[in-house]
C-alpha cells in the first residue's frame, strides 16, 4: 500500500510540471501570473466540490474544527504556492523556478526541525549546505553577483518552496479530521478567497471570453482537480517528507518542458546546478526514509 500510495504521488509531480508549462504558454500570452493562479485553483475548486457532492457522508469526523482549520492553513500554502511559482516562471522561466520550487524538502526539515520531529545531523546540516551551492550555480548569483540577479524571480521560487512545505503539512494533518473532498475543497475554498481581491479583475474577466479559455480550464483540471485528487490519495499513505521529495518528478517534467516545449535554454552550469539540487534532496530524504 506505501508504494501504492507512493505512485499517487509522482502521477500528480507530473501532472503539476505539465501545469507549470502550460503557464508559461499564457504567460507568454501575456495573461498575468496571478490570474493564471487564480483560475487554476478556481476551477480546481469547482472539480474538488463536485467530488465532495458525490460523497455524500463522512465530509468529516473527529473534529470539525480542526479540519477546517488545518485545510484552511493548508490553503494559505496552496495560494502562496501558485502565486510565488508562477511569478517566479514569470521572472526566472519554468525550468530554474520549478527547481527553486522543489527546495519544498529543505524547509520541510527546517520545519521538522524546529517541530523536533527531526534529529539535526552533521549529514543534513551538509546537504542543506550544497542545496544552497546548487542554487547559487542555477541562479548565477557565483557569476554575476547579487546586483544583476533577478531577485524577484529567485525570492519568489523559494517562497514558493516554503508554501508547499507549508501545505503538506497542514495537509497531512487535516486528513486526521477529515476526508479529502471536504479538505480539499476547504483549501482551494480559501485560496480562492485570499487571492481575489489580488488579482487583476479586469483582466480576469477577460478570460471567459478569450479564445484562451480552453488552456486555462485544462491547466485548472490537470493542475488543481486531478493532480490534487491523486496527491491527497497518495500523503494518506506516504510521510510528508517522502512525499516531498517522491513529487520530485514535477521539477524534471516541468524543466523538460520548458527546454523543449517553450524553448529555454539553460547553461551547462546551470543544469550542473539543478542536478546538485535534486539529487542531494533526494539522497537526504532516501537516506532519512530508510
Amino acid at each position: 500500500m506505501k508504494n501504492f500510495g507512493v505512485g499517487f504521488v509522482v502521477l500528480a509531480a507530473v501532472l503539476w510540471g505539465v501545469s507549470g508549462g502550460l503557464a508559461g504558454i499564457l504567460m507568454e500570452k501575456d495573461w498575468d501570473p496571478l490570474v493564471i493562479s487564480f483560475y487554476r485553483g478556481a476551477v480546481g475548486l469547482i472539480c474538488l466540490f463536485i467530488w465532495m457532492i458525490a460523497r455524500t457522508k463522512y465530509y468529516s469526523y473527529g473534529s470539525l474544527r480542526k479540519m477546517i482549520l488545518w485545510s484552511a492553513l493548508a490553503g494559505v500554502g496552496v495560494t502562496g504556492n501558485f502565486s510565488f511559482y508562477f511569478i517566479s516562471i514569470s521572472h526566472t522561466g519554468v525550468a530554474i523556478a520549478s527547481v527553486l520550487m522543489y527546495t519544498a524538502p529543505i524547509f520541510v526539515f527546517i520545519i521538522s526541525f524546529v517541530l523536533r520531529m527531526e534529529r539535526v545531523t552533521a549529514f543534513k546540516i551538509i546537504s542543506m549546505i550544497i542545496v544552497l551551492g546548487g542554487i547559487g550555480l542555477l541562479t548565477g548569483v557565483y557569476q554575476n553577483g547579487l546586483g544583476q540577479m533577478n531577485i524577484l524571480g529567485i525570492s519568489t521560487g523559494l517562497l514558493s518552496g516554503l508554501s508547499y512545505a507549508i501545505y503538506i503539512f497542514s495537509f497531512n494533518y487535516a486528513l486526521k479530521y477529515g476526508e479529502p473532498p471536504a479538505v480539499l475543497s476547504t483549501a482551494l475554498f480559501t485560496f480562492t478567497l485570499i487571492l481575489l481581491p489580488f488579482i487583476n479583475h479586469e483582466q480576469a474577466i477577460s478570460v471567459l471570453s478569450s479564445k484562451d479559455i480552453l488552456w486555462f480550464i485544462v491547466l485548472g483540471i490537470i493542475g488543481a482537480g486531478i493532480s490534487f485528487f491523486f496527491y491527497i490519495k497518495g500523503l494518506r499513505k506516504t510521510l510528508p517528507s517522502v512525499a516531498s521529495v517522491v513529487a520530485m518528478i514535477e521539477p524534471v517534467t516541468a524543466s523538460l518542458f520548458g527546454v523543449v516545449i517553450l524553448g529555454q535554454l539553460l547553461s551547462l552550469t546551470q543544469i550542473m546546478g539543478m542536478f546538485v539540487i535534486l539529487i542531494t534532496i533526494t539522497v537526504l530524504s532516501t537516506r532519512k526514509s530508510a
